[in-house]
């Protein structure tokens, strides 16, 4: 498969490093970013249109700022190009619902890149969770400001790693929400949010998430009829509460992962939907579209 790169920033490396480790099964045509590249061996581009045209990718890795995904996206998607955009799809709602209507006419594969969705650690617990009743679901995402953001608030940065999570590993959908933002250290955008949301079968969830705090932190904790789990993403550790008795005591239980690498899970599973139309656990433009009508509400 002939696949290119366009945004060579922070997102669109690791992209290129993980797109290397899969030689065998794709080829890298081409990269484009808005500064010149250097150090590379695939050609490189700054003008889009320009990259395109001299090497005709079948697939493009969308991996530049929000603001600019709807123009990138159409460009790609009037030569009848499979599309991976970094999450979310579009900086709004209705730049979004432009991206999935053309794709749906030219007939392309499109998918959102949410990362998370391929942590071994919410695979893991998504399945733990298939057959027991959850009651309240708790994700906290903190840490200190990156640098590399510019154009969008925590909501559209952090926030929807974890609405879509929240989605992907109930299985349920939104019912009602309330949102507390406020701006900090920041002059444009929001850097501290909480999150309350009523999810279908009365399952309540809360969203931490901040750019404030001096260490990131990245759990998930989810109360559930008999246990209680607790899924770290960062060490891609689960483990399981249960059996509480009167003597204040409880069973403790480390549940095995087998540890990998999320993105390059992600990118393989993007490579199988390409060439089979099995789209298994992406996200679609319209789970970025739930996930912005949350992220980008006044």
């Amino acid at each position: 498969m002939k696949i290119a790169i366009i945004g060579l920033g922070a997102m669109g490396k690791n992209h290129y490093r993980i797109l290397k480790e899969l030689d065998n099964r794709v080829t890298i045509v081409g990269l484009c970013d808005v500064l010149p590249l250097e150090g590379y061996n695939e050609p490189c581009y700054t003008d889009v249109e320009e990259m395109l045209e001299h090497t005709k990718p079948e697939a493009v890795i969308i991996a530049i700022p929000t603001s600019l995904h709807q123009e990138v996206a159409l460009q790609c998607i009037a030569r009848g190009i499979h599309l991976f955009i970094e999450k979310p799809a579009a900086s709004s709602v209705e730049d979004a619902h432009i991206i999935l209507a053309s794709a749906k006419e030219m007939h392309v594969k499109t998918c959102v890149g949410h990362v998370e969705r391929f942590n071994p650690v919410v695979q893991a617990l998504r399945e733990e969770l298939r057959s027991r009743e959850i009651y309240t679901i708790s994700i906290t995402r903190v840490g200190p400001f990156p640098p590399r953001i510019a154009d969008v608030g925590v909501l559209t940065d952090l926030s929807v790693h974890d609405i879509d999570l929240m989605r992907f590993i109930t299985g349920r959908e939104i019912i009602d929400q309330s949102i507390f933002k406020s701006r900090k250290i920041h002059n444009h955008h929001e850097d501290n949010a909480v999150l309350n949301f009523e999810l279908e079968d009365h399952i309540i969830a809360n969203l931490l998430t901040n750019w404030l705090t001096p260490f990131k932190k990245r759990v998930i904790e989810v109360a559930c009829e008999q246990v209680y789990l607790e899924a770290d993403l960062i060490t891609q550790n689960l483990t399981e509460y249960s059996g509480y008795s009167k003597q204040n005591s409880y069973v403790v239980r480390d549940c095995h992962i087998k540890k990998d690498e999320p993105l390059l899970k992600e990118i393989e599973a993007f490579i199988h939907y390409v060439e089979t139309d099995e789209i298994g656990s992406l996200a679609t433009i319209e789970d970025s579209i739930i996930t912005l009508k949350v992220a980008t509400q006044p």
